[in-house]
């Protein structure tokens, strides 16, 4: 398919596009390092793909995700999961029994509230879209909609605009958790590319389970492993009945590993690129008088542009972007309420992916709204 203002094409289709540029999925498209690719190499020759991993990930993999989180020496426990998001399916279903309520925002990532939905507990989805409360969940919209036995699902970096929350904002939303009996899954896929983030998991370690992911920072995306860490006594449910008894890919796990031992001068360039991607796209959007960046600088790997009051919806100016061959997403699929007025770009990309985008938007900014 191609660009429509009414549809949007599959990533099947998508993938048959050859030199699209792909900034519509929060990604890293840059070369890995080649510590990775030599692991993967590696696992392939040795045909480990042959094999069953442990149900619960590698060891050595394991202690590395709760070292890079500043775990260490909490008796923090974590369990590998097929991508950060089949944690969070598991987190959702395995700890059902005990929710009454899934709390999020929106703008938000809607699948969680869907988990839950299956075992028909109902979700409050709480609106962000503000500049005056920083795009971001006060406690005090919390604390309207908090009841005993609540399950908080709080993004920090948040997918789609960009905003992270402070330590003080963390301590007050973990206050009320705690008060209420309520859980929080901390989901932190974006955490690295985020300025002075803090865990709940250091100010409310009972009720706290933390998502990882390597999708994000490392760009393990089709690998498909992740994690899910927390307290040893919510750990047992969940590990004691893992959703994959046959362990995540071996493959994806010492890509994994390989990654993280490498973490400090692989993030120091990642960080770098994506730093200077973002000032590409707001140089652009600026230039062009088509739409406003919400959140400057992003505190994740993307930025979100309002284009309300432009006359293009969301998804046309998707439409028309792909018509150049780049690819974003309309905010319509993390945002019931606010999803027409904006898009979101992904920007841990090659450069020369940044300068297409540019150059795409101009070109659209000087068309009649579709």
């Amino acid at each position: 398919m191609t660009g429509s203002a009414t549809a949007a094409p599959s990533f099947e289709a998508l993938l048959d596009r050859s030199g699209l540029a792909w900034m519509g999925q929060n990604t890293t498209h840059l070369e890995p390092p080649p510590e990775v690719i030599a692991a993967l190499a590696e696992s392939t020759s040795r045909r480990e793909f042959q094999l069953y991993a442990p149900a619960l990930g590698f060891e050595r993999l394991r202690e590395l995700i709760v070292g890079d989180l500043g775990l260490t020496g909490t008796g923090s426990v974590a369990m590998i999961t097929d991508g950060a998001v089949g944690g969070l399916y598991h987190v959702c279903t395995a700890l059902a029994s005990r929710i009454s309520r899934l709390i999020t925002t929106d703008p938000g990532w809607p699948w969680p509230g869907r988990f839950v939905g299956l075992s028909g507990i109902p979700v409050t989805e709480l609106p962000v879209y503000a500049a005056e409360q920083g795009y971001r969940l006060r406690a005090s919209q919390l604390a309207g909609a908090i009841e005993p036995g609540s399950l908080i699902y709080l993004i920090d970096p948040l997918n789609p605009l960009g905003s992270s929350y402070g330590r003080d904002e963390l301590t007050a939303i973990a206050a009320l958790a705690r008060e209420t009996g309520s859980l929080i899954v901390h989901d932190c896929t974006y955490r690295h590319f985020a300025t002075g983030h803090s865990l709940v998991a250091e100010l409310y370690p009972e009720g706290t389970i933390t998502t990882y992911s390597f999708s994000k920072w490392l760009g393990l995306a089709g690998l498909r492993v992740g994690a899910v860490v927390g307290p040893p006594a919510l750990m047992r449910t969940l590990t004691s009945v893992p959703a994959n008894p046959l362990g995540a890919s071996i493959q994806a796990q010492r890509a994994a590993m390989a990654g993280l031992e490498v973490k400090g001068p692989w993030l120091e360039r990642l960080r770098a690129v994506n730093g200077a991607n973002q000032e590409t796209v707001c140089a652009a959007v600026e230039a062009s008088g088509l739409g406003q960046v919400l959140v400057r600088p992003s505190h994740g790997n993307f930025l979100a542009v309002d284009v309300s009051g432009s006359g293009w919806t969301a998804e046309a100016l998707c439409g028309a972007m792909l018509d150049h061959d780049v690819f974003i997403r309309p905010g319509s699929y993390q945002s019931p309420l606010f999803g027409t007025r904006f898009v979101k770009v992904s920007t841990s990309v090659p450069a020369e992916w940044a300068q297409r985008f540019a150059s795409a938007w101009s070109a659209v900014a000087g068309e009649a709204p579709r």
